[in-house]
């Protein structure tokens, strides 16, 4: 058997590759929608796809099963459970609908479905067995059923897809779960989860890859409460603390549902002049300014967005634009296209070119205030963007808490007549926070150093 997990460390995300090296075939387990590293990954060892699924209705990216599945011939694999509005809605003619206890081949791999309810009410995670070398499971491919250290939150539902109320149900599926599947497992099983640390699909995640079922059974906040039957004390712990959940996710789970677009003819992304740049933007093109934030606040192009080229490209991106508006990167021309493809990662596709340098746009400062100077501020709004936890253990006094990824969904909530000034913990976040509100026409100032600068300022 030839195994391979991919991470996309911005999205804190897994995909997972399984072999049979005997026959050839293979599975992919929840593409991405970059799909060439599976495509390479499979030729260099000399395998083919046969086979695609993924665990769930994904809500932090758009998945690449549909477009791997098209591109490769594979069968797709996708879970019928879940119950009315929980299953996919589209089908290309090459699906097979999975329940739990299904089994499927893959050469001589067994992959067993079980359904395991808790995250979302469609969840599945994958049994494996290596049957050449015995009729035990070996691994369970747990998507965000279980991750190490922690289980996948079920309040997504409610928190970002407009549900009512699901994330109890959720909670109570997700105990029966666990006891009724994951702790039936012997010990000795190998999780590999679809996430890790710094996914907002759970909250305290473990940074490293792999675990066992006997060391999250002994191990885990969660163990000793399901063996002990508590449901009533799990519900209350797994719920408690989550964080906050970007909008977009409902996005996400939408078009994940009734099927990803198809990237279909992709042209290289022209490089345009600033002429023509500064025309598109009074047409009410957006320009993404990809450069880092000193570089952007010395000298930020009007009307641009602050999202730099960096670990959080994807993430910052899925938080603050929306898929319809017609974008311009401002990017070098060796970075562009890797840019672009990153957005489709949120589903942001609605790239029309890029410009190397922001020589010729109109721009102007926008230096962040010093903490120490924020008490000549007296009447502006002082905007939060962490996450609701962070403004619970420390906060400027007076402050409103706004996550980062809920801003373009309630921009109308915020005063156009009154100055915001907007921070995070240390600066990275409410620098992109405050670019998008000032492209917005918002009169906004962001913190220098964000929360930490100014408690700084308090001990002094």
């Amino acid at each position: 058997m030839y195994f391979q997990r991919f991470y996309d460390a911005d999205l804190a995300q897994a995909s997972y590759l399984i072999g049979c090296q005997k026959t050839g075939e293979c599975l992919v387990i929840d593409p991405i929608r970059n799909i060439t590293q599976y495509l390479n990954e499979a030729q260099s060892q000399k395998l083919r796809i046969t086979h695609v699924t993924e665990t769930h209705i994904h809500a932090d990216y758009l998945s690449g099963s549909r477009q791997l599945a098209q591109e490769t011939g594979a069968q797709l694999l996708l879970s019928d459970e879940g119950g009315e509005g929980w299953q996919y809605t589209y089908d290309d003619g090459n699906q097979i609908k999975l329940h739990d206890s299904d089994s499927f081949m893959v050469g001589n791999i067994r992959i067993q479905a079980l359904h395991t309810p808790g995250h979302t009410p469609e969840h599945m995670s994958f049994l494996v067995t290596d049957t050449p070398r015995g009729h035990q499971p070996s691994m369970l491919l747990t998507g965000d059923f279980v991750f190490v250290g922690d289980l996948g939150r079920p309040d997504l539902l409610d928190e970002a897809a407009g549900g009512q109320g699901t994330r109890f149900v959720g909670a109570r599926q997700m105990f029966t779960s666990l006891r009724d599947k994951f702790l039936t497992l012997p010990d000795y099983v190998q999780v590999w989860p679809g996430h890790g640390s710094g996914s907002a699909c759970g909250k305290s995640l473990g940074a490293v890859p792999t675990t066992t079922i006997g060391y999250e059974r002994a191990l885990s906040w969660w163990g000793t409460l399901v063996e002990q039957g508590d449901e009533d004390a799990f519900t209350r712990e797994l719920l408690s603390g989550q964080p906050d959940a970007p909008l977009y996710y409902g996005r996400m789970k939408q078009e994940n549902r009734d099927g990803p677009a198809l990237l279909t003819d992709v042209t290289p992304l022209p490089e345009l002049e600033a002429d023509d740049v500064r025309r598109r933007l009074k047409g009410g093109v957006r320009l993404i300014d990809t450069r880092q934030k000193d570089e952007h606040q010395a000298a930020a192009p009007k009307d641009s967005i602050n999202i730099p080229d960096g670990t959080t490209f994807e993430t910052w991106s899925g938080w603050l634009l929306t898929p319809k508006r017609e974008l311009i990167l401002l990017a070098p021309a060796d970075r562009a296209e890797a840019l672009r493809r990153k957005l489709w990662m949120v589903g942001i596709e609605q790239v029309i070119g890029f410009i190397p340098s922001a020589e010729g746009l109109p721009a102007a400062p926008a230096q962040p205030v010093p903490a120490a100077e924020l008490v000549r501020h007296e009447d502006a709004l002082i905007l939060d963007v962490r996450a609701t936890t962070e403004h619970e253990e420390g906060a400027i006094p007076g402050s409103q808490q706004l996550h980062a990824g809920r801003l373009p969904w309630v921009l109308d909530t915020l005063p156009r007549d009154r100055e915001i000034v907007v921070h995070c913990q240390g600066g990275a976040r409410s620098a992109a926070a405050a670019s998008l509100l000032r492209a917005e026409g918002f009169n906004v100032l962001e913190l220098a150093g964000g929360y930490d600068a100014w408690a700084k300022t308090q001990q002094e």
